[in-house]
């Protein structure tokens, strides 16, 4: 009986491209893992209120990042298989601008709300106003990165739609040198916020990096009009941030009260929040089809 040759196997060439892909989404928490022992060292409380504020960031990253990502993948794959460069960096730019279009105002919408959300959520028993607020200062902290976090999942699948495994490895092993190195710095001053922020701030980089290896690998090519674009946007989300503040400061919401009226009010406040987003998007000239992938930003 012949032997099975596993270097001519399907199954052997899947793992030789996923083993490195595995390991560079391995960096993120190998990071966690490297700053949750440096938590231990601080203050009592500190990994608990930088666990909790990492729940809430779970959510927009795995509703956004990981449903775009996995849309995504499919279709750039596609066309870089078939050699359409046009039609892959259309699909691919795209992919970022939906995400910018949701990523920045939920990263906004975090860090304004980010001490209405820890006592909304977690404030009973024996999670008092103290670790409350502590657990805001980490979620502000984490909140800089998650437009990163979620630009990575969608960056990401530009590279392994090329079979390109490496470049994102490399980017990961230089951002979790850049984590440490940022670790050092705010632990002193900012403590358990300072580990957070690290860990935003190297989100970003990483997003960065990839998006700029991707248009140097010549696998992405951005498209027209991207300048007024991120002005229009970056308009709609300053008119959501004073929808926010103006919900804050004039309305009658309590945050201090049982769980049915902290909920009501942080609810109000959401609403209000999209209302003057979407608003302003539509005020500024965004339409429904713009979300298409076959309209134009």
């Amino acid at each position: 009986m012949p032997k099975f040759n596993f270097r001519d196997a399907a199954v052997w060439r899947v793992i030789k491209l996923m083993g490195p892909a595995i390991f560079a989404l391995s960096i993120s928490q190998i990071s966690m893992v490297i700053n949750t022992i440096y938590a231990s060292f601080l203050q009592s409380g500190s990994i608990s209120w930088m666990y909790y504020a990492d729940r809430l960031m779970e959510f927009p990253t795995g509703v956004l990042g990981v449903a775009l990502g996995t849309i995504l993948l499919p279709s750039l794959s596609k066309h870089a298989s078939s050699g359409n460069k046009e039609h892959f960096s259309k699909i691919l730019d795209w992919g970022i601008r939906l995400c910018l279009l949701l990523a920045l105002p939920a990263t906004v919408g975090l860090g304004l709300l980010a001490k209405e959300l820890t006592m909304t959520l977690f404030m009973h028993g024996k999670f008092d106003m103290h670790d409350a607020i502590m657990t805001s200062y980490a979620l502000i902290a984490y909140s800089i990165g998650l437009i990163g976090i979620i630009m990575v999942k969608v960056l990401a699948p530009g590279f392994y739609a090329n079979q390109d495994i490496k470049t994102p490895v490399k980017v990961a092993l230089f951002v979790l040198a850049c984590t440490q190195l940022m670790n050092l710095a705010f632990i002193g001053p900012l403590k358990h916020a300072g580990l957070s922020l690290s860990i935003g701030l190297s989100a970003c980089v990483n997003a960065g990096g990839l998006c700029y290896l991707l248009i140097k690998k010549n696998y992405y090519v951005p498209g027209d009009g991207w300048l007024n674009f991120l002005i229009r946007m970056i308009v709609a989300v300053i008119f959501m941030a004073i929808g926010i503040e103006l919900a804050l400061h004039l309305l009658p919401l309590d945050f201090m009260g049982n769980i049915s009226y902290r909920v009501l009010s942080l609810i109000a406040v959401i609403v209000i929040a999209a209302v003057f987003y979407f608003g302003g998007l539509f005020a500024l000239g965004f339409r429904l089809k713009d979300f298409s992938h076959k309209g134009e930003f």
